[in-house]
């Protein structure tokens, strides 16, 4: 109910005992309350008007001094870790957390950001050769726990780790399998390598067990190899070594060209010479079966009728002959008139008398040879 209401008159909250219920009351008396605490405080502190002011202030730093000191803020890109009495206690999430205050709690932040290292070596490869590799680390802090407290100087650790990991794969390695000039096959083709990327994933799975076998709570997100190269003392001998083998894959590379151009032309060239040879072939047998064939009806003919298959053997020679022949016989005693093509251009062709056989020449007799 409101405190002044129509027709109960005016009433005072600090006089009238807080107003609940009818009827008056005592105020509270904060004097009385104030003097109570300060009494306390100075039986604290040993009594005295003096003393009892002194410890009031003390008091209210530490009071002050709790409220303030009990929180943390830990910031998005940090891993916060709590210590009770320099002991590690847990890990403190980002965000405002709550702890106990100095010097019963501590908090000690680490940078969670992407952190780098680069660093150059100088070492000998398995073939006895020696390079100069440039490399790069990015890592991250994954445990702020044994970062903090399993080793001492772990950005240094890392340093010394990444670069054994990096001596060990390349010292394994043949002069000719990192560099980055190489050029390999790819389904029949050549293309250059890229040896640099197969090392670094080697050196970051090494690297990263070295972390974690000396448990530094250190995460490897990146490893590269700017440069792989020969020191400068022999920059020259080494240039003159690539130039060959330059001049060498130029020279293979035109072999496989030309090897890839006249092969199939050899191939298309021999399948052509084997057909022919087998047309060839093929058409030697058919007239050899067809003369045989012939031959063999003759000689049935000659058997039945020697003298007319004599003589039409004649007569089929002569002819033959004789149309292959640029000589004209006239056995019309001169009554035809022959037109003589002249050499080399064109004509109709000539007709062939037909032969008479009163001036033909008797042909041998061999009766009953063949």
């Amino acid at each position: 109910m409101a405190w002044n209401e129509p027709g109960s008159g005016k009433r005072d909250p600090w006089r009238d005992g807080g107003g609940s219920g009818g009827g008056g009351g005592t105020p509270p008396d904060l004097d009385a309350f104030f003097r109570r605490i300060r009494d306390f405080f100075s039986r604290l502190t040993g009594g005295g008007s003096g003393g009892g002011g002194f410890g009031i202030a003390i008091l209210g730093v530490l009071i002050a001094w709790t409220l303030f000191d009990s929180w943390a803020l830990i910031d998005a890109r940090q891993h916060g870790a709590v210590l009770r009495f320099g002991e590690y206690s847990r890990p403190m999430m980002p965000g405002l957390n709550l702890k106990w205050p100095r010097p019963i709690e501590s908090v000690e932040k680490v940078d969670a950001t992407i952190r780098s290292i680069s660093d150059q070596v100088r070492m000998l490869t398995r073939d006895e050769n020696i390079v100069q590799a440039e490399f790069n680390v990015q890592y991250e802090v994954a445990d702020a726990r044994r970062y903090l407290f399993n080793v001492d100087r772990p950005d240094e650790t890392l340093k010394q780790a990444a670069e054994s990991a990096v001596r060990e794969v390349i010292g394994s390695s043949n002069l000719n399998s990192i560099m980055p000039d190489q050029v390999v096959e790819v389904e029949g083709e050549p293309v250059p390598a890229n040896p640099s990327a197969e090392l670094a994933s080697q050196v970051k799975r090494i690297l990263q067990q070295t972390l974690d076998r000396y448990e530094t709570g250190l995460e490897v997100t990146e490893l590269n190899f700017q440069n792989v190269r020969p020191p400068q003392e022999v920059k020259d001998a080494f240039d003159d070594a690539i130039s060959a083998r330059e001049d060498r894959q130029r020279s293979s590379n035109l072999a496989d060209a030309d090897a890839k151009r006249l092969v199939p032309e050899a191939r298309g060239e021999a399948a052509r010479i084997l057909a022919e040879a087998a047309g060839y072939k093929a058409e030697r047998v058919a007239k050899a079966q067809g003369d045989a064939d012939r031959f063999r009806l003759i000689a049935d003919e000659y058997r039945a009728a020697p003298e007319v298959t004599r003589r039409r053997l004649y007569i089929e020679t002569l002819q033959q002959v004789v149309g292959e022949s640029n000589k004209v016989i006239d056995f019309s005693g001169g009554k035809n008139v022959f037109y003589l093509p002249a050499p080399g251009a064109a004509s109709s062709p000539q007709p062939v008398p037909d032969p008479v056989p009163s001036v033909m020449a008797p042909t041998p007799s061999n009766k009953g040879g063949r």
